[in-house]
């Protein structure tokens, strides 16, 4: 599977992502970097087939109105440390990527993963 993780994130997701056996870039990595405007993130999303993560409810809106990104993976934990999102993040890759063959848009939060139908 193919990411693309929003600014507000750690880019050490990537990694992890990666490590896992998935392609995976991070804001950082396009060239406007963390200046990206989310219609240029969601229409790399939508060309490039990339599942985009991130915590902006603005991507929620676009996702349900107008099913852009791609596929969306919002991460609604609030304000948690990085060193804890990125233990979150790792236990739960396999349930992500399982949940991605059938499903377009998933939640995860410190306590529920959801799958949004």
């Amino acid at each position: 599977m193919k990411f693309l993780v929003d600014a507000q994130l750690p880019r050490r997701l990537i990694h992890r992502l990666q490590e896992a056996g998935h392609d995976a870039i991070h804001t950082l990595d396009l060239p406007l970097g963390n200046r990206t405007p989310d219609d240029m993130i969601n229409g790399i999303s939508e060309r490039e087939q990339r599942i985009v993560i991130t915590k902006d409810a603005d991507f929620v809106n676009s996702f349900t109105l107008y099913h852009k990104p791609y596929k969306l993976l919002l991460i609604s934990t609030g304000n948690i440390k990085n060193a804890e999102l990125e233990r979150l993040f790792l236990q739960n890759i396999p349930r992500i990527a399982q949940a991605f063959e059938d499903h377009d848009f998933v939640e995860l939060s410190q306590t529920v993963f959801t799958i949004h139908k």
